[in-house]
């Protein structure tokens, strides 16, 4: 559900960068999106779709760039994927282990005429 609050900044956002850029429409947003962020594609879809009705951003396309999850253990600086996370370094063995990349949001580029 927290993709509606998302999807309202990113509406706003848009429209007033686009806006100040004299648009006369927005076509497309690219957006980066990590693996651990908790955004789910189809529920911003559906918020957008809704929201940018009425506005320049109308029919604009959300195009989607998956980041994946990037793990790295402090013991032997090893990084590996969510795929090869079982609660310990695959490398070592070791228990200390940090997210280093997937869990981003950003709004990369906005595509305007």
């Amino acid at each position: 559900m927290h993709e509606l609050g998302v999807t309202e900044q990113l509406l706003s956002l848009a429209l007033r960068h686009a806006e100040a850029a004299d648009a006369k429409r927005i076509v497309a947003l690219n957006l980066v999106i990590g693996e651990f962020s908790s955004v789910v594609d189809e529920s911003l879809q559906f918020y957008w779709d809704f929201m940018a009705k009425g506005t320049i951003a109308e029919n604009a396309e959300l195009h989607f760039e998956r980041v994946p999850g990037l793990f790295r253990c402090s013991e032997c600086g090893h990084e590996f994927g969510m795929d090869d996370f079982e609660g310990r370094c695959p490398n070592c063995g070791g228990s200390q282990v940090s997210v280093v990349d997937g869990v981003q949001f950003s709004l990369a580029n906005i595509e305007i005429e």
